[in-house]
């Protein structure tokens, strides 16, 4: 396996763990993360702190990948993202999501989300 998918396989592994510790230890320090609005977080610590708030209202948050591509330190991955507000099975919602990680020495320097978030939003009561 080209060690830039390992990386982001160990990555989404942690996502789905719930894993906070996991997800910094392999995040570069100025990490990116660009959420599906196109709005760009930056900084391993302030994503910490961003990935805790997110598994607190989606607490079963997970990530199946079905799908790589890889190239040098440029991974794009397709399949779904899943989870339900509060972990409330009234309020689940499944998307399907890909995902492009630019991997820099190991860590994840970008991770990029696309996908339509309305059917998380509307399960949160925060419809746009």
């Amino acid at each position: 396996m080209q060690p830039s998918l390992a990386v982001v396989r160990a990555f989404v592994a942690a996502i789905n763990a719930g894993d906070v510790a996991g997800i910094a230890s392999l995040m570069t320090e100025g990490h990116r993360f660009v959420d599906a609005t196109g709005a760009a977080h930056s900084g391993r610590q302030p994503m910490s702190a961003g990935w805790r708030h997110y598994f607190a209202m989606f607490p079963d948050y997970r990530i199946e990948i079905e799908q790589t591509v890889a190239e040098g330190d440029a991974v794009a991955a397709f399949g779904w993202a899943a989870g339900s507000f509060h972990g409330d099975p009234e309020k689940r919602w499944k998307i399907p999501a890909a995902f492009g990680a630019v991997v820099r020495d190991g860590l994840i320097a970008e991770w990029r989300v696309y996908a339509d978030i309305e059917p998380m939003l509307r399960s949160a009561g925060m419809e746009r």
